[in-house]
């Protein structure tokens, strides 16, 4: 599902920290997103190759799969905007996020506010390509 004018935004949050997701959840929720979560990297994979999400919010320490190999498996079949939110804050790890696929990279602790900002702006862009805006 793409965002637009009639439909909240689908978001898919991939952290295994329930405190961390709760507080995400809550602060798109607010902004009237639809968010899932789900704690596993191979989750999210099946979530995603089932059903359609508008962006992905991503964490990079997962128990199963890191969110790298995530990031690489999702890029196989879909171009679905990722953030990373993660507390791998060195550079060579926001380079190489950013370089398999990430279109943003966020690092623990963070704003929520400014993590939700962030979402918009993307999915602004997004909904601007979908009509036909010059790149």
């Amino acid at each position: 599902m793409q965002a637009n004018a009639t439909h909240a935004p689908s978001i898919l949050v991939v952290d295994d920290e329930s405190a961390i997701a709760d507080t995400i959840l809550y602060a798109l929720r607010t902004e009237g997103m639809q968010v899932e979560h789900c704690a596993l990297g191979g989750e999210a994979i099946a979530r995603l190759r089932a059903q359609a999400v508008d962006l992905v919010i991503l964490d990079v320490g997962l128990p199963d799969l890191n969110g790298f190999e995530v990031c690489r498996t999702l890029r196989t079949f879909s171009d679905v905007p990722v953030i990373f939110l993660t507390a791998r804050h060195e550079e060579i790890d926001r380079v190489v996020g950013l370089e398999i696929g990430a279109d943003d990279y966020v690092v623990k602790p963070f704003s929520p506010r400014e993590l939700a900002a962030r979402v918009r702006v993307i999915l602004r862009r997004m909904r601007g390509r979908g009509e036909g805006a010059a790149p």
